[in-house]
């Protein structure tokens, strides 16, 4: 007599961890989701070790938040306001509850479509934009000219994207290279307005 297969358990959700700043070596879960991945601690480290660390007063977004970690890591150094956009209600609940958890202030989750919400952003109104927009989605290029228009003149935009932007492709966007790395499948790219 066969027996049924025995149910895998469930994987236990993951979790990131604050790089810098007030909340440094804070570790707050993350469930374990198709096609969430996280920014590597790796690659955070270097994106604020390139932008100076200190992001007092910075006004900052973290467009297609997933786990929040790129907008949580610039808020515990110094970045406010802060604002997250997330479509995935669950993901957006997980970031509020990290927020109130850590007492964040001048933070806002927005749940919806983050190039929806990232066109409707009033001109020059951030000084840093985190874009990581899911690697299998056509949204690269909305975001960038969307980024663009949204960021102020000395302002920043990271992109973080399945494949390396040449300088040529984001000159012709608005955006100058400033900095850029390959950790295994992630391209991470440090851009200012051009």
């Amino acid at each position: 007599m066969k027996t049924a297969p025995r149910p895998r358990p469930a994987r236990p959700p993951g979790e990131i961890r604050i790089i810098g700043g007030l909340w440094r070596r804070t570790r707050l879960p993350v469930p374990d989701r198709p096609g969430l991945r996280p920014t590597p601690d790796r690659v955070r480290e270097t994106l604020f070790n390139w932008l100076g660390g200190d992001l007092q007063g910075w006004r900052c977004a973290d467009v297609f938040a997933g786990t929040g970690a790129l907008g949580l890591e610039a808020a515990s150094r110094g970045a406010a306001p802060v604002q997250w956009c997330e479509q995935d209600r669950e993901l957006a609940r997980g970031i509020t509850q990290h927020l109130t958890r850590l007492q964040a202030r001048e933070a806002q989750v927005h749940v919806g479509d983050g190039l929806r919400w990232l066109q409707g952003q009033a001109g020059a109104s951030w000084d840093l934009l985190l874009l990581d927009p899911p690697f299998d989605s056509a949204l690269f290029e909305p975001a960038l000219a969307a980024a663009r228009a949204a960021v102020a003149d000395a302002g920043w935009c990271y992109l973080e994207a399945p494949r390396a932007w040449s300088s040529e492709e984001l000159a012709a966007r608005g955006w100058r290279l400033h900095r850029h790395l390959r950790a295994g499948q992630v391209f991470a790219h440090l851009l200012a307005a051009a």
